[in-house]
C-alpha cells in the first residue's frame, strides 16, 4: 500500500491538513520580511560631507569666513556639484572656493568650470538627509562612498548564513524529525533576529545577521516538506501555491510595515514578532507520518494518523489502520540506517537529479531576488516599488495553480523563467530616462520569476524520495541561497556599466530554463518513498508495464 492511498482514505486534505497550513504561515509570514529588509534597514539616504565643524581650525584654509554664509552659500563653496546639480556625496574642496558664489548671480556667465578645482573625500564624516529613513545602517555606521560596498555586503552575509542554514536544517530534519527542528529554527531565529538590535557596532551587527540567516531558513525548509508530505496528490498543487503566497503577504506586509516604520531597530523587531506566534503554536504542530514511517517509528505515526482521522472526521477507518499495517507503506531500508547528503550522490539518477535542481535553484533564486534588491532609480518610491513588485506575485501564483496541472509543472517552470529572462534583457535595452516602461517591464519580470519561484518549491519537493526530501530541499535551498548570496553583488555592476545586471541576469534566467527542461515531469505522480523508486531498483507489485517505466524514471 502506497500512503497516498492511505491518505486518501483519511482525506488527504481535510482540517487536519489545513490546520498545518495556517499554522506554517504565522511563521513563513517573517521570512520574506527578514529576505527583503535589507532594501530598507540598509537604504543610503541623501548625503553631503559634514562640514559643520569647519571653521578656524586652519585645516582646509580660511575656514571662518564660511561662517558669515548662510548653509546653502557653505555647501556651495564646500562641496562640488555634480551633473544633476545636487552636491557630491562623497567630495568636499580642499579649500572654500568663495567664487562660486558669484555663479548664482544671474548677472555673471555660468561659464565658470568647477570640475578642475581640486578636492578630497569627506574629512569629519557626513551629514544625512532624514525625510525617507530616520536610521539605517548606513547613517548608523557611516557605510557609504568608498564603504558602500559592506552596506551591500550586509546582505550577502545575511545570505551566507540562509546558505549554511539550508543545508544545517535540511540534514537534521531528515535525521530527528521535521517538528523539533521546526522549533530549534523558530526559538534561534527570533534570538539572534532581536539581538541583532542591540549591535554596537557594524561587525557586531554582521555576525548577528548571519546567525539569523542560519537560523530561520529552517522554517521554510522543514515546513515546505511537512505541507508536502502531509497532503494527497491532487492537493499538493493547492497547497503549494497556498505556501509561496505566504511570501506575496510578506513581501507587501513589509513595504507598509517599512512606511511606517522609518528606524532600523523598530523595523526588525517589527518584522521578526510574528515568530513569537508561530512558537506558541509550534505545540499543535504534528510530525510526518510519513517520514516515522520510513524510519521505522510506527507506533508515533500511527498516533499522528489518529489525530489526523479524527480531526478530519474519519473515525470509521480507525480500526482499520494500526501500525502493523502501516509496514506495508515502505519496504525498504525502513529504519536501517540513517540518510546524509552524500546519499544524492551514490547512485547515477540521484546525482544527475541533484546537479539540475542544484542549478535550477540557483538560477531561480538569482533571478528573483535580482529584480527584487533593484527597487530604486525608477522614479518610484521605493515603498510602492516594493508593494507593486509583492503585487504583481498574486495573480502570477494563482495562475501557478491551473498551469502546473494544465502544462504541467516543468514547462511552467521553463516557459516563466523564459519570460523572466527576455523581460530582462528589454529593461537592459531600455533607457534609464524610460522610468514608466522600464517599471513596467520590471514588475512584469518580477511577476514571471515569482511564477517560477513557487512552480519550483512545489516540484523540487516531489522530486526527492521521502528519505532524503529534507537531505534534497536543504541541498538546493543551498544553492538558492548561493543565488541570492550573490544577487547584491550583481547589482553593483551597474556601476560598470548600464544594464550590465540585467544582461548577467537574463543570461542566467535562459541557461536555468534550459537545465529544467532536463527535469523529469511530476504531475499526477506519487511521491517517491526511497532512493531505490528513484532508482528504478525496488521491488514493488505494480498495475502494467507502464507504472513499472513510471518508477524507473523516479515519477512514481
Amino acid at each position: 500500500m502506497k500512503f497516498e492511498d492511505l491518505l486518501q482514505e483519511i482525506d488527504g486534505f481535510g482540517k487536519f491538513q489545513k490546520m498545518i497550513l495556517c499554522l506554517s504561515f504565522l511563521g513563513r509570514f517573517t521570512l520574506p520580511c527578514h529576505f527583503l529588509i535589507n532594501n530598507f534597514i540598509a537604504g543610503i539616504p541623501s548625503h553631503h560631507c559634514d562640514i559643520s565643524s569647519l571653521g578656524g581650525d586652519g585645516d582646509f584654509g580660511d575656514w571662518d569666513l564660511l561662517k558669515n554664509l548662510s548653509m546653502e552659500q557653505r555647501l556651495t563653496v564646500s562641496i562640488p556639484k555634480q551633473a544633476d546639480g545636487s552636491f557630491s556625496s562623497c567630495l568636499m574642496y580642499t579649500e572654500p572656493q568663495l567664487h562660486l558664489l558669484q555663479l548664482q548671480m544671474p548677472s555673471n556667465s555660468s561659464n565658470i568650470t568647477t570640475t578642475q578645482l581640486p578636492t578630497v573625500p569627506c574629512q569629519n564624516g557626513w551629514v544625512y538627509d532624514n525625510s525617507t529613513f530616520t536610521s539605517t545602517l548606513a547613517s548608523e555606521w557611516d557605510l557609504v562612498c568608498e564603504r558602500k560596498g559592506m552596506n551591500k555586503g550586509t546582505a550577502t552575509i545575511f545570505f551566507i548564513g540562509v546558505m549554511f542554514g539550508a543545508v544545517f536544517f535540511g540534514s537534521m530534519s531528515d535525521r530527528y524529525g521535521r517538528r523539533i527542528m521546526l522549533l530549534v529554527s523558530y526559538v534561534s531565529g527570533m534570538a539572534f533576529a532581536l539581538g541583532s538590535i542591540f549591535s554596537t557596532s557594524y561587525v557586531m551587527f554582521a555576525v548577528l545577521r548571519f546567525f539569523t540567516g542560519f537560523s530561520i531558513t529552517g522554517i521554510v525548509i522543514v515546513t515546505s516538506v511537512l505541507i508536502v508530505e502531509w497532503v494527497d496528490i491532487k492537493s499538493r498543487k493547492l497547497v503549494g501555491v497556498i505556501d509561496s503566497l505566504s511570501w506575496t503577504f510578506g513581501f507587501m506586509s513589509l513595504s507598509f510595515l517599512a512606511f511606517f516604520i522609518r528606524d532600523w531597530r523598530w523595523l526588525t523587531v517589527a518584522v521578526t514578532s510574528p515568530v513569537a506566534l508561530a512558537i506558541i503554536s509550534w505545540r499543535w504542530v504534528p510530525e510526518s507520518a510519513r517520514w516515522l514511517i520510513a524510519n521505522g517509528r510506527l507506533d508515533e505515526a500511527h498516533h499522528y494518523l489518529k489525530k489526523c482521522i479524527k480531526m478530519n472526521g474519519k473515525q470509521e477507518k480507525a480500526s482499520s489502520i494500526k501500525p502493523e499495517n502501516l509496514s506495508n507503506i515502505v519496504m525498504s531500508d525502513r529504519g536501517g540506517r540513517k540518510y546524509s547528503y552524500l546519499d544524492l550522490l551514490r547512485t547515477p539518477k540521484m546525482r544527475k537529479l541533484a546537479l539540475f535542481t542544484g542549478l535550477t535553484w540557483y538560477g531561480v533564486a538569482s533571478t528573483f531576488y535580482g529584480i527584487s534588491f533593484n527597487i530604486a532609480g525608477f522614479g518610484v518610491s521605493i515603498y510602492l516599488t516594493q508593494f507593486i513588485y509583492a503585487g504583481v506575485e498574486l495573480p502570477t501564483k494563482l495562475s501557478v495553480y491551473y498551469l502546473i496541472d494544465k502544462i504541467g509543472r516543468r514547462k511552467t517552470e521553463c516557459g516563466s523563467l523564459f519570460l523572466a529572462g527576455l523581460s530582462l534583457a528589454m529593461v537592459a535595452a531600455i533607457p534609464k530616462d524610460h522610468k514608466v516602461v522600464r517599471t513596467v517591464i520590471s514588475v512584469l519580470g518580477k511577476g514571471f520569476s515569482a511564477t517560477s519561484f513557487a512552480t519550483l518549491v512545489l516540484y523540487s519537493s516531489e522530486l526527492y524520495p521521502t528519505v532524503v526530501r529534507q537531505n534534497g530541499m536543504g541541498w538546493n535551498s543551498f544553492w538558492g541561497r548561493v543565488g541570492v548570496a550573490l544577487a547584491p553583488q550583481i547589482l553593483l555592476l551597474d556601476d560598470v556599466g548600464h544594464g550590465l545586471p540585467q544582461v548577467l541576469l537574463c543570461l542566467i534566467a535562459v541557461a536555468t530554463s534550459l537545465v529544467a527542461s532536463r527535469l523529469p515531469e511530476t504531475r499526477d505522480r506519487c511521491l517517491p518513498e526511497t532512493i531505490e523508486d528513484v532508482e528504478g531498483t525496488r521491488a514493488l507489485h505494480v498495475e502494467s508495464p507502464e507504472e513499472t517505466e513510471k518508477l524507473g524514471d523516479g515519477k512514481s
